[in-house]
Order: C-alpha cells, then sequence, then structure tokens
C-alpha cells in the first residue's frame, strides 16, 4: 500500500513510518519544514509538504494513497480547544477524499475520560464532544463512517522510551522545574502505557486490517501507578517525591492537574485477539529509569 501519514516527522509518527516501510509499504509523509521533509527522505519515505491548518494538502496527500494513517496534532494545552477544531477539520478534509471507496483512514484518539474505576475497552463509545472534553477525533471518524468513509481508531495510552513518555514528560519537566516530584493523594490511580515501537506495530497491523468502524487499544501495561511513576522521576532527577492534595493540585500541576488524579487504565485483549498484536517492548518505568534526566 502507498500510506499517507500526517505527523509522520513526531514520536509516534515516525515509527509508524519505519514500520510502514520495513513491512513494504510506501509512506507519503506529511511535513511543514524543510528539516522534517530531510527526515522523511532520509527515512526512504516521500514528501508532501503542508500542516493540519494546509486542509488542501491534506486532500492531496489523501488523493494520492492507498490509505490515510492521521496522528498529528497540536499539543499546545493553552489553545487545546484550537487544537481540537483544527484536528476535526483535517480529519473531515481527509476523509472527504477517501469517501465511498474502501481506502482506509487510521485516526488516533486516547484513553482519557472512557471509564473510571475500571480498565476502558474497546467496546466504550467516544467520549461526547463538550466545551469541557473538545477533542473529535472519534466522534468525526464515526461520522465520517456513517458517510460512506472507512474509518477506524486507534486509542494510545502513555506511549514512550527513553526519551519522550507522553503526559509523563511534562512531569518530568514539571518536577526539574519545582524540585519536587508529586503525586495526588495516595497516587493509586493508574495509567496505561505503550512503548512507541509496540504502538507502531499496532497501526500498521490496524491499517492492513481495514475495518470500518473499529476501536484498538495500544496499551500494552493496563496501568502504571502514578507513585511509582512520580518516584522513579524523583530517583531520575534527585529530588524529594511528595504527595499533593486534591485542594492544592491545581496550583502545583497546572493543566496536566486534570489528567494527574484520573485513573487511565485500559485493556487491550480484545485487540490483541483481533490483530494478533503483541507488545514486546520495555515497559514504562524500565524506560523511565533508564532516561538522561540531566
Amino acid at each position: 500500500m502507498r500510506v499517507f501519514v500526517t505527523g509522520a516527522t513526531g514520536f509516534v509518527g515516525s515509527a509508524i513510518v519505519r514500520e510502514l516501510i520495513d513491512a513494504g509499504h510506501q509512506v507519503l509523509g506529511l511535513a511543514r519544514s524543510d528539516a522534517g521533509a530531510k527526515s522523511l527522505t532520509a527515512a526512504g519515505a516521500q514528501v508532501q509538504g503542508g500542516d493540519l491548518d494546509d486542509l488542501e494538502s491534506l486532500r492531496t496527500g489523501a488523493a494520492q494513497s492507498d490509505g490515510v494513517i492521521h496522528t498529528a496534532f497540536s499539543h499546545d494545552w493553552s489553545k487545546f480547544a484550537e487544537s481540537c477544531e483544527m484536528d476535526k477539520r483535517a480529519i473531515e478534509a481527509l476523509g472527504s477524499v477517501l469517501q465511498g471507496s474502501d481506502r482506509p483512514l487510521l485516526v488516533t484518539g486516547g484513553l482519557a475520560v472512557l471509564a473510571q474505576g475500571r480498565p476502558a475497552t474497546e467496546d466504550d463509545p467516544p467520549y461526547p464532544v463538550s466545551a469541557s472534553y473538545p477533542r473529535a477525533s472519534e466522534a468525526t471518524a464515526d461520522a465520517l463512517g456513517a458517510r460512506g468513509v472507512n474509518a477506524s481508531a486507534v486509542r494510545l495510552p502513555q506511549v514512550h522510551d527513553q526519551v519522550k513518555q507522553g503526559l509523563i514528560t511534562y512531569l518530568v519537566a514539571l518536577a526539574r522545574e519545582k524540585g519536587v516530584s508529586a503525586y495526588i493523594g495516595e497516587g493509586l490511580n493508574r495509567w496505561g502505557a505503550v512503548h512507541v515501537l509496540d504502538a507502531a506495530h499496532l497501526y500498521r497491523l490496524a491499517l492492513e486490517k481495514h475495518e470500518v468502524g473499529a476501536r484498538y487499544h495500544a496499551v500494552a501495561e493496563e496501568g502504571v501507578p502514578l507513585r511509582d511513576i512520580a518516584e522513579v522521576i524523583g530517583r531520575g532527577l534527585k529530588v524529594p517525591v511528595v504527595a499533593m492534595s486534591p485542594e492544592g493540585a491545581a496550583a502545583h500541576f497546572g493543566f496536566l492537574a486534570q489528567f494527574v488524579g484520573m485513573d487511565l487504565r485500559g485493556s487491550s485483549v480484545q485487540t490483541q485477539e483481533r490483530l494478533g498484536w503483541r507488545p514486546t517492548g520495555p515497559g514504562l518505568i524500565a524506560d523511565l529509569e533508564q532516561m538522561r534526566y540531566f
């Protein structure tokens, strides 16, 4: 297949590009800079210039491809609602080209707020879009599916290697800035996790299966306690590990406060059965222990 990948120079997207090429697929990657274009060319991919705001470039890339993997997202937390709206428009533009064909569109979602008190499963529907939760990637894919687009979704937990770890990357930066590594309450809430290479492998398997309306969970570890995460960050940075009260969380964590107290567990039992996906990469704590903190 010739696959158009948005976010192709990003953390997850660049791993997907390598996974696809190693499996014999051709890749057309979206790049917004000369440096990004050079990295894609070096990886063996072709380049489509543009970014998420350039809807015509997105449509052009999709039109030239047998399938699309959409991983790009603007992680500007000060403009989260605007980033979500940009993501929605991008998905709609990609879908407009694929409508009426069997060519798959694979979008990216997350585990946040899908379930509390239990692991989220693939059967859980997307959380309703609202002013308080504006992320609409899955809801947009579902709407496209109703209009004849072969759309499906991959839900990501904390994606990690020894350099980046999703939201935990921000926790490391915060601990470095404030001189303490913190969690809320007893820190028993847990976050799901997956190594970036395992996530990339799942995207390829999901694309090749291209099952309409499917939801896949790229979860290798169902949940790692936040206290364990805070403790390994504290050891790495050589700073104290402290428990924060829920009342003091907002002042300390900023935008992260809405996530740090959440249980973001996820199950991938169905995904593993349907795709034959078997994660083999290092665990989250192992990667955090091997980070270069200074």
